[in-house]
């Protein structure tokens, strides 16, 4: 029962940072500048599709990346 516990803490290892929209492209896809000054290319999470909340450029939002890529992000809220 243990060894559940850590996968499940490994499966949830996102970086969580915010970033604005600067670009939408097509296919649900946007170009964020995070704080640190890196650019990303973000998707929108399947809630947010779900939600059917739309985003903007000029948008604040909060986005999570995985270790492995740092060039894509997940989008997961809207300010």
């Amino acid at each position: 029962m243990v060894a559940s516990e850590n996968t499940n803490k490994a499966s949830k290892n996102f970086i969580e940072t915010r970033g604005v929209v600067t670009e939408l492209l097509p296919a649900g896809s946007f170009k964020i500048k995070l704080e640190n000054g890196q650019e990303i290319l973000g998707f929108l999470s399947g809630k947010m599709r779900m939600n059917k909340i739309r985003i903007l450029p000029g948008d604040e939002v909060r986005v999570e990346m995985t270790p492995y890529d740092l060039s894509k992000g997940r989008i997961t809220y809207r300010f």
